[in-house]
């Protein structure tokens, strides 16, 4: 097993930089050019604008050859003006790019960091999410195992209608109807916009935590009934795989109750589906859904990239990708390692 970790481990480094040369080429190919975005102003004069245009082309390294640009990016030289002397820079800045930690500066606020922004859109972005994920684990769990035990009982067949029918509505219209049955405009329940009030700076602690749980039960809805769906289908179809099997049958020959049945033998050899699954959660955890936090204005993870999508921001994006990439190996290799250890069969050569 440990020579199977170091192993996995070792083949992620080549994975990530080959993650990050897709992506740069991505967004280097795609059609819009930052520097036009940013090079000019209201009632500035074309030689204005296109001096200004040259500008930011040069100092983000824009002008320079595709190679260039992504060896700055990843570092650990600076190519910049203000990079290595090796590199033709004045040497204010020598070090720089993926290899030194540096994510790079958003183009549209140079004096933000790609990865402080990051870190503190994740306060927003991971708990929301593990929230909803919880949520979706204590629904679907019990769920599917009920659905698998009352096979061909109306239960059942009302349960899987209803998880169909979650999981094909999409996420943008089921935030949008919270919003006119929750919001001003319907009920008048829950708040449909960003974590806090405009007073929430005045509330007392108890008030301004109860005012963050209203402002998240509608996002948090949002995120869960979809996983919940898809989750417990997977754990009925885990439970249905089983439930015929001989030491199923033994154990009801020996006079165990139906209770003791599925909990004590059915369901810890039909939870497999659910750690495969888990290697689909850490990037849902710190990736967040841009649709659910575009709907509700929230300032999360997802939002970040679809903003930095809009604003050709390439510093952003590659950052996103990069920390939701990093979360995918990781959960692939926890979902591994998870399955191994639950099922003592499976040996990881």
């Amino acid at each position: 097993m440990l020579r199977y970790l170091l192993r996995r481990l070792t083949w992620m480094i080549p994975t990530l930089f080959g993650i990050t040369l897709v992506s740069f080429l991505v967004m280097r190919l795609a059609p819009g050019d930052p520097a036009v975005l940013r090079g000019g102003a209201p009632g500035e004069t074309t030689g204005d604008v296109t001096a200004l245009v040259e500008s930011f082309r040069a100092e983000h390294l824009l002008d320079r050859s595709l190679p260039v640009q992504y060896l700055h990016y990843l570092g650990p030289f600076d190519m910049g003006p203000r990079g290595h002397p090796w590199f033709g820079g004045d040497g204010t800045s020598s070090w720089g790019g993926l290899l030194v930690g540096d994510l790079g500066h958003e183009y549209r606020r140079p004096s933000v960091s790609v990865a402080g922004e990051l870190g503190r859109r994740l306060r927003v972005t991971v708990p929301l999410s593990l929230v909803s994920i919880l949520l979706s684990y204590l629904i679907a769990v019990p769920l599917g195992i009920h659905a698998a035990v009352r096979r061909g009982t109306p239960f059942e067949g009302l349960a899987s209608v209803l998880v169909f029918v979650l999981y094909a509505l999409p996420v943008f219209w089921v935030g949008l109807l919270l919003q006119m049955g929750f919001g001003a405009t319907g009920l008048g329940w829950l708040p449909i916009l960003g974590l806090h009030d405009r007073d929430a700076a005045e509330l007392g602690g108890w008030a301004s935590a109860l005012d963050l749980v209203r402002h998240c039960i509608l996002p948090v809805a949002c995120l869960t009934y979809g996983s919940l769906a898809y989750l417990s289908r997977q754990m009925r179809a885990g439970m249905l795989a089983n439930v015929g099997a001989d030491y199923v049958r033994t154990a009801r020959a020996k006079g165990l109750s139906e209770r003791a049945v599925v909990v004590k033998h059915l369901l810890p050899n039909s939870v497999l589906p659910l750690f495969t699954v888990m290697g689909q959660i850490l990037p849902v955890l710190v990736g967040g859904s841009i649709l659910v936090e575009t709907v509700f204005d929230l300032p999360g993870i997802g939002r970040y990239a679809f903003e930095g999508l809009e604003g050709r921001e390439y510093n952003v994006v590659m950052g996103t990708v990069l920390l939701s990439a990093v979360m995918t190996l990781v959960g692939f290799l926890i979902s591994d390692l998870l399955t191994a250890l639950v099922d003592p069969r499976i040996r990881h050569g």
